[in-house]
Parts: structure tokens; sequence; C-alpha cells
């Protein structure tokens, strides 16, 4: 994404770090919240990514210290709305239920010693099942949405499958394995070569689909997600999954279901999957599974898909796999997804999010808005030329609104929005939505002689 601020903004900041370019926890022992920006700065500058320094100035060069439901405050106070965060942020920040859960854990026995049986494993992991599409009955347990990902390869190569088919423009991470199926070229081509036997068809095309597993019978494993996050929020044709699914059958394909940002109550339902009633070989869970407080993925597959893994406990492992603390954090999320019912309220606020922010930006663009689309708290605004979609992103910001941009899409501006989200937390929302597309509206709708 290329991303041009409308002004230029220069970071002014409190001292800097010592000569050694060490700033320590800061003076007040807050762990850096102290810091200011020009010190914060050269930090991330000289010790983590000058470029990931640089989109922060774009931004305003805010120093994020708290968080909490819908909002985060900045170090000089300064609340925003959090609409983005990538899809983790469902239930908000520091859910009480998933904060309690944690935290007994924490105070108890965070790290197993992955020798002896440990309940909150089992617990969790019987949690997930509960809410998975019916089949699903075994649970591989990790960190990061990519590292599920890499789990669900080797599951399908357990049973031979070694021929890969992912989509066009699909997103589903960054290692080796996960990006030689993430299907966007700027991100592939610096580290190629990636995994041999791999093709990219059209999202949302079964007749594509059908012409590779023809040509490799009985070898693919076939990568799809429910509506492609990355890629700017596209929904496929009704009878999509369904046909991916009766596909597999037919041509003996391992299918992977990749849920990781559409899952959790996402999508306005428990999972992607559930439109359409269908239960993949294997589904990948992620960002939501964290309760947004500790990182934590899951692969969550079939008896069968999963038998060479039960058999060799030892064949896929990770030191930190089924860590208490993010078992804890895992059943937490699901618990606060039923207690307070966020995927009905996920469902319920998407269906009038969506023709209210349509009708705002449509409202200041115009004709160049070319689609504004969504299902349940996953939206997408996509414009008809690159430009509007970064400006909008950083106008929103300095209006009090976080949001996303599109890592596969240039023209499309994303909404994560939490379903804790109050009355009042709506009508923030609008406004400032609304005065952003004033500022900016100007500079790309079409004039009255179509320009």
């Amino acid at each position: 994404m290329s991303i041009s601020p409308t002004t230029e903004v220069s970071p002014s900041g409190q001292a800097g770090p010592d000569r050694q370019g060490g700033a320590g926890q800061g003076s007040d022992g807050r762990g850096g919240a102290a810091l200011g920006r020009e010190a914060l700065g050269r930090l991330y500058r000289s010790r983590l990514n000058k470029g990931r320094a640089v989109l922060g100035e774009m931004f305003g060069g805010h120093i994020e210290v708290a968080s909490q439901g819908a909002w985060v405050t900045t170090s000089e106070g300064k609340r925003f709305l959090n609409c983005g965060g990538y899809g983790v942020l469902l239930m908000g920040a520091r859910h009480p239920t998933v904060v309690r859960h944690v935290c007994e854990q924490l105070h108890s026995h965070p790290v197993a010693t992955r020798i002896f049986l440990e309940p909150s494993a089992a617990l969790a992991a019987d949690a997930l099942v509960s809410v998975a599409p019916p089949g699903l009955e075994r649970v591989h347990f990790a960190q990061s949405g990519a590292e599920v990902v890499e789990t669900a390869i080797k599951m399908a190569r357990t049973h031979g499958k070694r021929h890969l088919v992912a989509t066009e423009n699909g997103y589903h991470g960054k290692t080796m394995g996960a990006l030689s199926l993430t299907g966007k070229a700027v991100f592939q081509d610096p580290f190629r070569p990636l995994l041999p036997q791999t093709s990219h068809v059209p999202y949302g095309d079964a007749d594509a689909l059908e012409a590779v597993l023809a040509a490799h019978p009985g070898e693919c494993a076939v990568f799809v997600e429910p509506v492609q996050g990355e890629a700017g929020v596209i929904i496929p044709p009704p009878g999509y999954l369904t046909a991916v699914r009766d596909l597999c059958r037919r041509h003996g394909a391992f299918f992977v279901l990749d849920e990781i940002q559409t899952g959790m109550g996402r999508l306005g339902s428990w999972w992607g999957a559930d439109a359409e009633g269908v239960t993949p070989d294997v589904m990948l869970v992620g960002k939501g599974l964290s309760g947004g407080i500790v990182p934590v993925s899951a692969a969550v597959a079939t008896r069968q898909a999963f038998s060479v893994f039960d058999k060799d406990p030892y064949l896929h492992t990770s030191t930190f796999s089924q860590a208490p603390l993010s078992m804890a954090a895992a059943r937490g999320a699901i618990a606060a997804m039923r207690e307070e019912d966020l995927v009905g309220r996920a469902r319920e606020l998407g269906e009038e999010l969506l023709p209210r922010l349509g009708g705002i930006v449509r409202g200041h663009f115009g004709g160049a808005v070319r689609e504004v689309r969504g299902r349940g708290l996953l939206l997408g605004i996509e414009f008809a030329e690159p430009g509007p979609a970064g400006d909008l992103l950083i106008e929103l910001a300095m209006q009090g609104v976080v949001a996303n941009h599109s890592l596969n899409s240039h023209l499309v501006l994303r909404l994560t929005p939490p379903a804790v989200m109050t009355r009042g937390d709506v009508e923030f929302l609008y406004e400032a939505v609304d005065r952003a597309c004033q500022l900016q509206a100007a500079r790309y709708a079409p004039t009255s002689e179509g320009g």
C-alpha cells in the first residue's frame, strides 16, 4: 500500500536515550511509557525498523500506552476508537472475563513442563471443539496464524497431499510455507524459491479450482478463506465454499479453511463456514482466539486428518504450544463470546454499520467509491483509484479512529470494529467518518464535468 500523508508531521519529544542508544524503562519505571516521541522514534529507527518509524510519524507520532474496551489511549491522554487491530479485538481490549482467566493462570502455572499432562490445554481444546463445525475433533495449538498454516501444510503432507492450491490475493501469512500460499508477488518475490508444486486460482472461481484438482488427482491440499480479508474484504459468490468442499471430495483433495481472521464471531457467525454448513478437513483459528490479550492460534481437524499426529505426538511440536497462559486466554475468549452473545452482537452491529457507513462515504466521495461491502464486523471501503484509501486512513486517525489498510489491495480501507462498542461509540464512529470524508473527498470526488 502507498500511503500519502496529507500534511507533514514533525514529532516533538522529550529527552532522548542515553549515548548508547538505550532508553531503559524510563525514570518512572513505567516500562517505556514515559518515553517522548523523539526518543521512541530513535529507538524504532535504531533497534526495530526505520520504515515503521516513518509510518508512525505519518499517523501523528502518537504513542499508545493503554487500552480498554473499544478505546486505546496515548501517552498524552488522547483516546482513539479502535476499529483496527487486523481482526484481533472483536471483544475489545482487556475484556474482564479474559483478564480473569489469564490472571488466575498467571498466578498459578503460566508455562508447562511439556512432560506431564496439563489441564488448561485439554479444557481449551474442549471449549474450542464445542463451538467448531461438527466433525472437527482434534486441536493443535500455536501462537500465530502463520504457524497453524504451516501445521496444516504438514498435516496435508502426512496424507500424501503435496500440491498446494490457494487463491490469488489470498493471505495466509509470511513464514516460508504460508508465504508460498499467500497470493501476492510483492511479498513472495524477495524470498523465492518458495515451496514447489503450488498453484493459485482466482478466488470465487470453482471452475478454475476444479481444473487444477483434475490435473493433480489425489495430490492437492486446498487453502481458502471464507472472506478474503487482506485482499480487501472480498466476499465469494453464494455456494462457493460448498463447491470447494464438494470438489475436494470428488478429486481426493485435502480441504483447509483459513478462519484466522474471519472466525470467532468476526463475520456475525462463529465461523465463515457456518454460512454454508461446511466442515473442512482442517480449520485454522487465530486473532480473536487470543481474547486480545495473549497470542494463540489453533488448527482444528477431523480425526482422520489428524491421525498421523495422533500416532506420533513429537512429529510436530513447539515449545510454547499449549502454554497454560495462552490456553487460559483462549478459554476466556470463548467464555466471553458465549456470556455476552458477541456473535449476535457482531451480526447486529454489522447490519447497522454497513449501510450507514456506506451512505456517509458515498455521500462525500460519490463515484470515487467503487463499493462498500462486508459481513458482520469485517468491513471494506473500495475506491476506484489508489490514494483515497491511504489518505482516508490517515485522516480517520486525525479524527480519533484507528482503521486498517488491506495488505493485498491499495484500494481498500478496512474496518474491524469490536462487538463491545456502545451506542455512544457507534455515534462517535459515524461522526468521525463523516468529518474525515468531508476533509478528504474534495481531492478525489469527480467534478460535475466528469473529471
